[in-house]
C-alpha cells in the first residue's frame, strides 16, 4: 500500500527507443518489476516510483524537477535517436479511502486505494499515450509534405523532388509505419490485469479516457493514405526512370545510325 493521498505523475518521451537491456544493468537499483521491454522502480522510502519503456517513454511518480532533470540526463545515454519534440502528459492520482469504486477524469483518478499494481496500470496507460501523441506528430509531418508533393503533381504534372531524396523519404515512411509495427504491444493489456478485475476496469476506463484504440485506428488509417501517396509516388518515379533510359536508348540509336551513315 502507497501512503498518500495525492501521487503526480508525469510522462515523457525521451527518445524513439531504450535499450533496455543496459539500463537494467548499469543502473544499479533493483527493479520491483521488469521485462524485456519495460523496467518498473519503487523507491518507497521517498514515495517516488520509475517506469521506464523500450519505446522511448519514461514515466515518473512523485518526482521533483531536480530528480526527474538528473535522471534523464543518465537515461540519455541508453537513448537510440532522442527525440526534439516536448511530448509529455501529467496526471493525477487522488486516494479517498471512503470511495467504493475507482472514478476516472481527463486528468485524475480517484481510488480508493493505491498499491504498486494500481501505479503501473495507471502510468503505462499515460505512457501510451504519450507514445501515441509522438506517432501522431510524425504521421502529420508525413501526410503534410505528402500533400506538397501531390500538389505539385496538380499543379506541374510532374515532381522536382530527385530519385534520391524521393527515395529517402519512403525510407522514412517505411521506417516509421515499421516502427510502430514494432511497438504495437503498447496497447496489448498487462498481465497483471488478467486475474484481477478491479485493475481490468481500471486498465479499460483509462484506455477509454485516453481514448488509446480509437487514435491508434486514426493513426492507422493517416499511415495507409501515406503508404498509398508512397505507391504513388513509387510509380510516377518508375514512369520518370523508364522515360529516361527511353531517351538514352533512342539517343544511343541514333548515334549509331550516324556513325553507320558518315562510314558509307
Amino acid at each position: 500500500m502507497i501512503e498518500s493521498d495525492l501521487i503526480k505523475i508525469e510522462a515523457i518521451q525521451i527518445a524513439e527507443a531504450f535499450n533496455i537491456k543496459k539500463i537494467r544493468t548499469e543502473f544499479e537499483v533493483e527493479t520491483y518489476s521488469s521485462s524485456i521491454s519495460e523496467l518498473f522502480y519503487a523507491f518507497k522510502s521517498k514515495n517516488q516510483y520509475l517506469y521506464i519503456f523500450d519505446y522511448g517513454v519514461i514515466v515518473f511518480a512523485n518526482y521533483t524537477a531536480s530528480d526527474k532533470k538528473e535522471f534523464i540526463e543518465f537515461v540519455k545515454k541508453y537513448a537510440i535517436e532522442i527525440v526534439d519534440v516536448n511530448l509529455f502528459e501529467e496526471y493525477t492520482i487522488e486516494i479517498d479511502k471512503t470511495l467504493l469504486k475507482t472514478y476516472v477524469k481527463n486528468n485524475s483518478v480517484t481510488v480508493p486505494f493505491v498499491d504498486s499494481s494500481v501505479l503501473r496500470i495507471v502510468m503505462l496507460n499515460i505512457a501510451q499515450s504519450v507514445a501515441l501523441e509522438f506517432y501522431e506528430t510524425l504521421s502529420d509531418d508525413l501526410i503534410t509534405s505528402s500533400k506538397e508533393y501531390i500538389l505539385e503533381l496538380e499543379k506541374r504534372g510532374r515532381l522536382s523532388i530527385s530519385k534520391t531524396n524521393l527515395l529517402k523519404y519512403i525510407g522514412k515512411v517505411l521506417n516509421v509505419k515499421n516502427s510502430i509495427v514494432d511497438n504495437l504491444y503498447i496497447l496489448d493489456d498487462p498481465n497483471l490485469v488478467w486475474d484481477h478485475e478491479d485493475l481490468n476496469l481500471l486498465n479499460r476506463s483509462l484506455k477509454t479516457n485516453f481514448d488509446i484504440i480509437p487514435r491508434f485506428k486514426d493513426l492507422d488509417y493517416r499511415l495507409g493514405i501515406v503508404e498509398d501517396n508512397l505507391k504513388l509516388f513509387t510509380d510516377v518515379l518508375n514512369v520518370r526512370e523508364s522515360s529516361r533510359l527511353e531517351w538514352i536508348v533512342i539517343i544511343l540509336i541514333a548515334i549509331e545510325i550516324l556513325i553507320a551513315l558518315y562510314f558509307h
